[in-house]
């Protein structure tokens, strides 16, 4: 027989607009009785049901990670109650008996016997500082993509710098190419004076890479590229000024990190103390963090035979691409 690890617990099922909540209460002879209740998804809703878990005492809380939608439940039941927030995959109900009442019945059962792995969560200011970091992730995958159809148009156009340069978003891979936006047709530029010492000795290639043809649409495409693509730098550089002032209580943490051999950026130390924490302790060992990272294959095994597996998608911010 299971054991009872929570004699009253909470279990419930978060959607868009609505939550389904079912409290599991088990007295000394291992009788459990249920109480379920509807609340709306509005804060005044979630402040009602924080009442109604009080006014049954109930302090645990288990609830799957459904998209966005759990975090205003945890927002508010954060203060009152110790939350448990379960990976989908770990409460889901059987086929063929699942509805919205009988979901939130099912992790109350699964959570009173303590059979719910909770997915690690971190305090508030490293939960804000993992959301400002996973937008600048976005922001460089933004600037990635502009960059690759400014590439494209230059193609397009017979523009072939990028077999000349290194970076064609250099300093003088831009001043030529911003003067070719401007003089489309001024073929015979003395683009010299645009040129790093380092690359005087290409002078010849780049002429050659240079002889294109720009038409009036492409010009114009490429113009709201390149504007496309400054905003988003400035963006970039003001959420990045937020994020350094976010990291300011962590600067011990981050100079540990940045002695990690590969690791320069201080952005990249970021990165990876806005995904673990700064409490090491929530991780029994580091085969732990590296599994919950998704740097170890799962085990995958029956009859004696081990299967092939992959590593999850798990932290794909903080491994390597």
């Amino acid at each position: 027989m299971l054991k009872i690890v929570y004699p009253i617990c909470c279990g419930i099922d978060v959607h868009k607009k609505f939550v389904v909540a079912c409290i599991a209460s088990t007295n000394n002879q291992g009788v459990t009785t249920y109480s379920r209740k509807r609340f709306s998804t509005y804060t005044n809703g979630l402040k009602q049901l924080s009442e109604w878990l009080s006014s049954n005492s109930c302090i645990h809380v288990c609830m799957e990670s459904t998209g966005k939608y759990w975090i205003p439940v945890y927002n508010i039941l954060e203060a009152t109650c110790k939350i448990t927030l379960a990976h989908p995959k770990y409460v889901k109900a059987i086929r063929g008996k699942k509805t919205d009442k009988k979901d939130a019945k099912w992790i109350a059962d699964l959570f009173k016997h303590d059979l719910v792995a909770g997915s690690f969560m971190p305090p508030l200011p490293i939960r804000q500082l993992r959301d400002l970091m996973r937008y600048r992730f976005k922001l460089i995958n933004f600037c990635s993509s502009e960059k690759n159809r400014m590439q494209n148009c230059l193609t397009v156009s017979n523009i072939q710098l990028a077999n000349v340069v290194s970076d064609t978003f250099g300093k003088s891979s831009m001043k030529i190419i911003d003067y070719l936006l401007e003089n489309p047709y001024d073929k015979d530029f003395d683009f010299l004076p645009f040129l790093h010492g380092n690359m005087l000795s290409k002078a010849d290639d780049i002429r050659l890479a240079i002889d294109g043809f720009i038409t009036q649409e492409q010009q114009q495409k490429m113009n709201i590229i390149l504007q496309h693509y400054n905003g988003i730098e400035e963006c970039k550089s003001s959420l990045e000024s937020v994020i350094l002032s976010l990291m300011e209580p962590y600067a011990k943490e981050l100079s540990l990190v940045l002695t990690v051999p590969g690791i320069k950026n201080p952005f990249s130390a970021i990165a990876i103390i806005s995904e673990i924490g700064a409490d090491m302790s929530v991780f029994p060992t580091a085969k732990h963090l590296c599994s919950w990272a998704g740097l170890t294959p799962q085990n995958n095994e029956s009859a004696g035979k081990k299967h092939s597996v992959r590593i999850s998608r798990a932290g794909v911010y903080i491994k390597p691409p």
